[in-house]
């Protein structure tokens, strides 16, 4: 099949991009709210003067001052994650990242936000100044629909991340077994209540993207089937049994979620990615075509004008 025409290109890309950044920043994910909230109703009820019940209203009244005034939720800004997923049927310009960093940069500097990107992790670390480069990958997937999703991710719940190759014979035991010891040993610096990705299958290099894509999926939404969901109940069990709860001060809700994605993989590995979401879970997924190949409404093209003059 042909490719089908459409208006997607850099320029689209970009304003939706800085359109994200600035939701972002400033806006906890609406599922991840919902569900700290119903955490600090339980937490309210069992006993209304527990450290657990003070921190997890905290965090409630920090997003609400963060949506009404416009102010980031967290000083840690974090880094940018650009993930466009192209329907196959769409054509795909050689250069669609190309106003990204330019999108990010405008961002960061219209929304007061912190600049946290230096510009080699080794031998220059200087700040660039910009919060750039966003870090961009296209994933294509069946149809016409194309979609941008936007990540910001804080340096302390990345740092609380792990990536191991097990042996197949570790089996969902041996999955637990390091998903429980990377949060008991990393969750208290990763600012809990958590939302946990986990990526089991693929590649060395690929594992990690399952993880991080995970942290996408509304907190309640349903997994792929049973056997996941079935896992996912056992996983998130298991990380609140730590008791390390909300601001690390102790309680019953380590985790609001974990969230599993699973893919084929060699005979002889079994690799596993974990990646930690922090309580201020910051991403925006944003539809650019539908599935007819019409580029939606962009709202993003008033706020986007500046930047060209």
């Amino acid at each position: 099949m042909e490719p089908h025409t459409n208006a997607l290109t850099p320029s689209l890309v970009g304003r939706a991009v800085y359109s994200a950044v600035r939701e972002c920043g400033c806006t906890l994910r609406s599922d991840c709210l919902d569900a700290t909230q119903r955490a600090y109703d339980a937490a309210l009820a069992a006993d209304p003067g527990s450290r657990e019940a003070s921190v997890l209203r905290d965090i409630v009244h920090n997003a609400e001052i963060g949506r009404n005034e416009h102010l980031p939720i967290c000083q840690d800004t974090g880094s940018v994650w650009v993930c466009l997923e192209l329907g196959e049927q769409n054509a795909l310009p050689a250069n669609v990242f190309a106003e990204v960093d330019q999108a990010v940069a405008a961002a960061y500097v219209d929304g007061r936000m912190r600049m946290s990107i230096v510009k080699d992790a080794l031998f220059d670390r200087a700040n660039t100044n910009a919060n750039t480069p966003a870090f961009t990958e296209v994933r294509i997937v069946p149809g016409r629909e194309c979609r941008l999703h936007v990540m910001l991710k804080g340096g302390g719940s990345d740092n609380a991340s792990r990536l191991v190759m097990l042996p197949p014979s570790a089996g969902a035991e041996g999955i637990k077994r390091e998903l429980v010891a990377c949060v008991r040993e990393k969750a208290a610096n990763a600012c809990p209540p958590l939302l946990i990705g986990v990526g089991v299958g693929a590649t060395f290099d690929k594992v990690a993207g399952l993880a991080k894509r995970a942290l996408l999926r509304p907190v309640g939404s349903p997994a792929h089937d049973e056997a996941h969901a079935a896992f996912e109940r056992e996983l998130l069990d298991a990380a609140n049994a730590t008791g390390i709860g909300p601001g690390a001060l102790g309680g019953a809700v380590t985790a609001l979620a974990v969230h599993l994605e699973t893919a084929p993989c060699h005979i002889a590995a079994l690799p596993l990615a974990i990646n930690m979401g922090c309580c201020a879970m910051r991403s925006v997924t944003i539809e650019l075509i539908d599935a007819n190949g019409d580029v939606l409404h962009d709202p993003a093209a008033q706020t986007w004008q500046h930047i060209h003059q």
